[in-house]
């Protein structure tokens, strides 16, 4: 296993982690019953922290940050030695926390996305995984939290009995989500992006060959141009323009800022 600590990315701090050692800190976690605010970080996401100070803020707080795209695991071993031979990518790092969850009779809760998608999840996963306890689900509002909502959604997943939560909302609302409900909920919390579609079925991942050679973006773009074609064809210049800086010190990544405040009006 591989777990080398945080390392600095633009200014947003991302795990040198493999596949084994995230799923273990994960399932730590869930068997010890405490709070472990977990995301993985493509391009989109990192750059996100670096264009909103606040919300940089906010994922340096996670505990655990792992590399999700192949870009962002070559910045870690370029920039810091990490010498990770593959990234760990939410999807994938979603599975293999579920067979784990499974196998150790863990009940997991997923919260996000839709009514629709969640019963293709549901199902999909009662034919791959038939011991997996499935806790509860629930479907985004697609609006802010309001008065003493966070506590409520608490609330259900506490009483569900739900020792992994998975949160399927989509980047940056994931994130906060999981970063407000953390001191609320005694279990991790997995930002997981667009695990739910996948694995409902929804969306197709690209050949190997494209996620190897980090070209996943392409292939995103391709299934979705209007919603995402701003993400890659302007995030991803701007990123790797940026990494060219950070590696030849033309540029400083900025110090991780201090602690953000409080969530209370966050994404539901």
């Amino acid at each position: 296993m591989i777990d080398k600590g945080k390392g600095s990315v633009l200014g947003v701090m991302v795990n040198a982690i493999d596949y084994d050692a995230a799923t273990t800190r994960v399932l730590a976690a869930a068997r010890e019953g405490r709070p472990l605010a977990v995301t993985a970080l493509a391009v989109h996401g990192v750059m996100t922290g670096v264009q909103d100070r606040a919300h940089g803020s906010r994922l340096n707080s996670f505990d655990l940050v792992t590399p999700d795209g192949q870009p962002v695991r070559w910045a870690l071993n370029s920039l810091h030695k990490a010498a990770l031979a593959d990234r760990v990518y939410g999807p994938e790092l979603t599975m293999r926390v579920l067979i784990k969850a499974a196998d150790e009779g863990l009940p997991v809760y997923l919260y996000g996305s839709t009514e629709p998608t969640l019963e293709r999840l549901i199902a999909a996963l009662h034919v791959k995984l038939p011991g997996l306890k499935i806790a509860g689900s629930e479907p985004s509002k697609f609006r802010r939290a309001a008065d003493g909502e966070p506590e409520q959604i608490a609330g259900r997943i506490r009483a569900s009995g739900a020792r992994i939560v998975l949160v399927g909302l989509g980047c940056p609302r994931q994130e906060q989500f999981v970063y407000a409900m953390r001191p609320l909920i005694d279990a991790p919390m997995l930002a997981v992006g667009a695990a739910f579609d996948y694995h409902a079925g929804q969306l197709k991942n690209p050949p190997p060959w494209m996620q190897k050679r980090g070209l996943e973006w392409l292939w995103r773009l391709g299934l979705e141009p209007k919603r995402l074609w701003r993400r890659y064809l302007i995030l991803n210049p701007a990123y790797l323009a940026r990494l060219a800086g950070q590696k030849t010190r033309v540029w400083k990544a900025a110090p991780p800022p201090p602690a953000a405040e409080p969530l209370t009006n966050f994404p539901v």
